[in-house]
């Protein structure tokens, strides 16, 4: 249940309010809307009594829930939630996924080295990018193929950050790497296969850092919204939904990007949605016509592969474009967020 403050409730009403929830054996989020401040109250709470609450000053009512995803659902918070990608920085307009302004992050699969990923964090910044993506630690089907640099790719993306002022997202695969992960990224990217990864999910909600949740590649809509509940739940806020695509029977693609959840996860919740092409065709070249559909269809941002040498890549090199071909693709999807009142 939520229990929505009267407009211009004090912040004794709402400390009171708060105790009260404690004293039930539930946990206190609290919501400060543009319109009104919410405290929704996390746990079992079928059984309460909510005549305590309801009576409160500066309640003006209690609600139940009626979402198996409680803080993640728009009953909860009415305005689209807004998330920082990075901390604030002195003199620095902060980059964020969820506003007026489609945030674009690209990069290669993996860092492979120092001189390819600031090369391509540079070409990135020119074409307008908001934020470098990199695997420092690489989920790959096969124990033979890269594994990805560790620690050492994490330094070549903090060093690319210190260069061009692109926020860093890198993906976490175990909760031994959350640590490190957050010493030097800014953005922690939980991977399709770890989306039910219950205990990893927990530990970065117990940070602050923005975690970009990509769906399963068979994970139904709740499920996913479900999986961003648990981050929200431990504290974390910052959740971004991630269609990367999901598996189907088609074969002519890598996986089947379902673009019509945009428009549904906008409907439901107020977290912001990002759309991957890469994963979601496998094939470059339907990349930037995905791009422009996916901004079409109310996207908040993309996250797209991108390499200088695509044919050499050590992964993924199949769905990376070329820094030109991004290029080009951003100069499309300029025109495509002008026609849906968004910019790029």
């Amino acid at each position: 249940m939520i229990v929505v403050m009267k407009n211009g409730s004090s912040s004794v009403q709402i400390e009171h309010v708060v105790k009260l929830v404690r004293e039930m054996g539930l946990k206190e989020h609290v919501i400060v809307g543009a319109e009104r401040t919410v405290v929704a109250c996390i746990g079992n709470d079928r059984l309460k009594d909510r005549g305590a609450l309801e009576t409160c000053d500066g309640v003006d009512k209690v609600v139940p829930i009626l979402a198996p995803y409680k803080m993640a659902s728009r009953e909860v918070k009415k305005e689209r939630s807004i998330i920082p990608l990075m901390n604030s920085r002195a003199g620095a307009v902060d980059p964020t996924i969820g506003g007026r302004k489609i945030g674009v992050i690209a990069g290669p699969c993996s860092v492979e080295s120092k001189a390819q990923i600031i090369e391509i964090a540079h070409l990135m910044k020119e074409a307008g990018a908001v934020g470098l993506r990199g695997g420092a630690f690489k989920p790959r089907t096969s124990p033979y193929a890269f594994q990805g640099l560790a620690e050492e790719g994490l330094k070549h993306l903090a060093e690319a950050r210190e260069q061009t002022g692109l926020a860093i997202v890198t993906e976490v695969m175990s909760i031994d790497q959350v640590q490190v992960c957050c010493d030097y990224a800014d953005v922690l990217q939980i991977g399709a296969r770890n989306m039910q990864n219950f205990n990893l999910l927990n530990k970065v909600g117990e940070t602050r850092k923005p975690v970009l949740l990509k769906r399963g590649m068979s994970a139904t809509l709740e499920e996913f919204l479900l999986a961003a509940e648990y981050i929200i739940a431990r504290g974390n806020p910052n959740v971004i939904l991630c269609e990367r695509g999901i598996r189907t029977f088609e074969d002519y693609v890598r996986n089947t990007l379902p673009l019509a959840i945009v428009p549904e996860l906008h409907r439901v919740s107020h977290l912001p949605v990002v759309v991957d092409p890469s994963h979601g065709t496998g094939k470059s070249y339907l990349v930037e016509s995905m791009c422009k559909a996916s901004v079409a269809a109310g996207a908040d941002g993309l996250i797209v592969e991108t390499h200088a040498d695509p044919e050499h890549a050590m992964t993924d090199g199949a769905q990376s474009l070329t820094p030109q071909q991004f290029a080009e693709m951003m100069t499309g999807i300029r025109r495509i967020a002008l026609a849906v009142d968004r910019e790029a």
